[in-house]
């Protein structure tokens, strides 16, 4: 169908502006904050300018009107340059003694360093370590579903069951099984990165089994980020450091895995209100309906025009930061604080979606929407100061990840980062904790660890292995010349 319309002006300066920062981010990846900052504008890309190209325009400007649409554009482009701008500021504010350093995931891809039997040292005790903490909550997990091993651990053979369900609007402590669904999310998507580094057959073998066990938990699922969460590192993890050839190989492959996901992001939609995905998987009507399947959800720019519309009939202002602050309380259990604000029900019942049956398990909503990245500055602070403040978290993000690639060469930090740059993409719906607590609590046991450890985060310049010298006639230079009159072979040791 023919388009009968133009984007406006500030739509075509966003996607410039897109580009500039890109450059920007492409050019310093080595410097830790370059490749996180080319995530979070590859989400703004997706969720904003794919929801106008993906969807319906021509229908948006018919629901919310041109005006709403390109106040819309503009609030986008303002993140954009805030966003461009800060990232480097605040990084040099919040790691002020790493700057300078390299990324030691560059170093790791352009090197062989991470085969190095130190480093390989690390991931054998991680991996060992994570297998203790995912076997002790696997058997919380059964006790809670009955010991139904089938339903948890293969949900292709029959109907998946969750040892973490409950209610919408968390209720007395339910928080404490909600701490646990995330640490489930964390350990299943750190054990897909160590399968893929890992060069010991003991620990890699404990850890694909455990992926093979944890991941069709996650795959039957119908919520896609949580899919995402826990499937993308290990993937990306694997193409980078196990795939052969370069990097145009490595791009055929991620293609081709892209492909795979989103075939399988198309199956979940079409069957997942009808049946469970379990039942579905075993019919062939459904994978035929999940090819005639388009997206839902990729709708983050319309959100924010609905918002402006609003804000132009008067039924929504902005609420000066209660949504941000109901975001940051969110961890606190509703047990100790049975008050404790609810989030983003004003929008909700802004969009339509009040429902005073709810009650009190429902906070007065039939379901809760997302604001989207930008659209969530723009609920808390308008449409000018909105989508600086959103700027401001997701730069003040960036940096919070780079330190994770810039502490040392602790493949944690490795393992934690990967995560967290997944988690970015699902930060594109809102910035939420909600989204962040597998990253909040895996840097939680990150750190818990060093503390009975006794020890601090070793902050090292990121280099491969290299020779040092020995001088003759000291008690190193203990190989004396061969009758060839060869030299004394010279020790190497690691200083990485």
């Amino acid at each position: 169908m023919e388009q009968d319309f133009q984007f406006p002006l500030p739509f075509f300066l966003s996607v410039l502006a897109l580009a500039g920062f890109a450059f920007m981010a492409f050019k310093n990846r080595d410097r830790g904050w370059g490749l996180p900052m080319g995530v979070v504008l590859a989400t703004t890309a997706v969720w904003y300018h794919g929801d106008a190209l993906y969807n319906d325009y021509q229908e948006y400007i018919y629901l919310m009107g041109e005006s709403a649409l390109e106040s819309g554009w503009w609030q986008v482009l303002i993140f954009i340059v805030s966003f461009g701008l800060l990232v480097s500021p605040v990084h040099q504010l919040i790691n002020a003694k790493l700057v300078g350093k390299k990324s030691n995931l560059m170093v790791y891809f352009r090197t062989r360093r991470l085969e190095h039997p130190a480093i390989q040292q690390q991931i054998d005790k991680l991996t060992m370590a994570l297998a203790v903490g995912w076997l002790l909550l696997m058997s919380v997990a059964l006790v809670r579903v009955d010991f139904n091993f089938v339903g948890l651990f293969a949900p292709y053979l029959e109907r998946k069951v969750d040892p973490w369900m409950r209610g919408r609007v968390g209720g007395s402590f339910d928080a404490v099984i909600s701490l646990a669904g995330y640490l489930h999310v964390f350990l299943a998507a750190g054990f897909g990165v160590l399968a893929a580094v890992a060069r010991n057959p003991k620990a890699r073998t404990v850890a694909i089994t455990i992926c093979i066990l944890t991941f069709p938990f996650f795959i039957f699922d119908r919520t896609r980020n949580t899919m995402l969460a826990t499937m993308l590192p290990g993937i990306l993890a694997w193409i980078l450091f196990r795939v052969k050839g370069g990097l145009v190989v490595k791009g055929a492959v991620l293609l081709g895995a892209f492909m795979l996901i989103n075939f399988w992001f198309s199956f979940v939609l079409a069957n997942r209100n009808d049946q469970s995905i379990s039942t579905a998987f075993k019919n062939d009507e459904a994978i035929k309906a999940a090819e005639e399947t388009k997206h839902e959800g990729l709708s983050m720019f319309s959100e924010l025009g609905y918002m402006n519309s609003f804000f132009e009939q008067g039924t929504l202002e902005p609420n000066w930061g209660e949504r941000y602050f109901a975001e940051l309380v969110n961890p606190i259990p509703r047990g100790l604080w049975k008050d404790k604000p609810f989030v983003g029900v004003d929008y909700a019942i802004a969009r339509g979606f009040g429902w005073d049956k709810a009650g009190g398990t429902g906070a007065g909503i039939a379901a809760s929407i997302a604001t989207g990245m930008i659209g969530q500055g723009v609920v808390n602070f308008g449409g000018l100061f909105g989508p600086m403040a959103a700027a401001l978290l997701m730069a003040i993000w960036v940096a919070v990840l780079a330190r994770q690639d810039l502490l040392g060469s602790d493949p944690a930090r490795l393992l934690l980062y990967a995560s967290g740059m997944i988690l970015t993409f699902n930060m594109g719906r809102d910035i939420t904790l909600l989204v962040l607590y597998p990253f909040v609590f895996g840097l939680m046991l990150l750190i818990a660890r060093d503390l009975i450890l006794g020890r601090s985060p070793e902050v090292q310049m990121a280099r491969p292995p290299r020779r040092r010298k020995v001088r003759k006639g000291t008690e190193r230079d203990a190989s004396p010349k061969t009758a060839r009159g060869n030299k004394p072979r010279r020790r190497v040791q690691w200083r990485g």
